[in-house]
């Protein structure tokens, strides 16, 4: 009886380490430079706006997202000095052409700054989908969107990928 439970215990501790080291770490930074892009003003005297954006850049870093040609269609539902809510899609397409969607969802907050109010956009992400070596895996993690010069934007992504349950 002992024994069983010595076993089972040992199977148990086994399964869970071998369950986290299936997730693979994922850092990695895109600049991403505007392609196309619409914006719509609320015509209310007040800076609401809504931005749909095309972006797309390279990813570097670490993990199976680096060196990735990047594609972001992107809602960003901005209401400066207030908040923002930017939402969308993150396309990572590999060398060998297997794709990872990535769906985003931020919180921008302003808080104030020295000369005008900063804007400060955190959020997560999560994989939906994808081909190849991205078929039937899963990941999660945080993104931080900040200015990169422009018109130009800089996605940081942090997290794990790892198979599906």
């Amino acid at each position: 009886m002992q024994l069983t439970r010595i076993l089972t215990a040992t199977a148990t501790s086994l399964a869970l380490l071998a369950g986290t080291a299936l997730a693979a770490p994922v850092s990695v930074t895109t600049v991403l430079d505007p392609q196309e892009q619409m914006r719509f003003e609320m015509g209310d005297g007040s800076k609401h706006f809504v931005l749909a954006v095309r972006r797309e850049g390279v990813s570097e870093g670490e993990g199976v997202l680096a060196g990735a040609q990047v594609t972001e269609f992107g809602w960003h539902d901005i209401n400066p000095p207030h908040a923002g809510d930017p939402q969308g899609y993150l396309r990572f397409e590999a060398g060998n052409g297997d794709v990872a969607i990535i769906k985003f969802t931020v919180r921008a907050v302003f808080i104030k700054g020295a000369e005008k109010p900063a804007l400060h956009d955190d959020g997560f992400w999560e994989v939906v989908s994808g081909t190849g070596q991205f078929a039937g895996q899963r990941g999660v993690g945080h993104l931080k969107i900040e200015p990169a010069g422009g018109p130009k934007r800089l996605f940081t992504l942090t997290g794990e990928i790892g198979d599906a349950p």
